[in-house]
């Protein structure tokens, strides 16, 4: 079974306080089209937000399930702790919320190269990595949360046993590498929907 974990449980500091899973984009809410693309390629999909009176604002979209954090106030560590206890699969993909081009094809190959490693993570270069555009295995990623106390993404994709694959080797399936869009302000949004072509991948950290 594979499952997907989708973090919307961020403040939206950037987004001036709007949720960013509610942003439009080619006439969808982000969160719509992320569980579109990922309903392609996993059996379920479990969102993770910081509190039950955020659960509310999904209630309407069926066959997903909306947790809440068990570790409160910790950023996306927090969501993937919660996440994974939550998931059914062994394999988990992990993305956040503002990504609303996230390509199924890429996904599966993630699914695919992880193997028998603990992640498949998507990395620009030796310093720049996709950790919420990433397969892990479930265990694996309990065992590390159960057994550290820190915050970072960075160090816990540093103490997994993971694969990185290079974005380049990603193109065969999406050209422009657009699945690793990742939207965070009203402005991006704008400029991305008024692109000809809206580009590439803008990177995160």
């Amino acid at each position: 079974m594979r499952s997907a974990v989708v973090l919307v449980g961020g403040e939206a500091k950037r987004a001036n306080g709007q949720e960013k899973y509610f942003f439009m984009y080619e006439g969808k809410t982000f969160i719509s089209r992320l569980i579109g693309s990922l309903s392609q390629v996993v059996d379920e999909t479990v969102l993770v937000a910081r509190d039950p009176a955020q659960c509310t604002r999904f209630e309407d979209i069926e066959g997903v399930r909306c947790i809440t954090d068990i570790r409160k106030g910790i950023g996306p560590i927090g969501g993937l702790h919660a996440g994974a206890k939550a998931a059914q699969g062994e394999l988990v993909f992990v993305a956040a919320c503002d990504m609303p081009c996230i390509n199924p094809d890429v996904v599966a190959r993630l699914f695919e190269l992880i193997d028998g490693y603990d992640a498949a993570i998507p990395c620009w270069n030796k310093e720049m990595y996709e950790p919420l555009h990433a397969v892990y295995r479930r265990s694996a990623l309990l065992a590390y949360l159960r057994s550290r106390g820190t915050r970072s993404l960075r160090g816990m994709v540093q103490n997994l046993r993971a694969t990185f694959v290079p974005v380049q080797e990603l193109r065969q399936y999406d050209p422009a590498l657009r699945t690793f869009t990742n939207i965070n302000r009203l402005e991006e949004l704008h400029r991305f929907n008024a692109s000809p072509d809206r580009g590439s991948g803008q990177k995160n950290d």
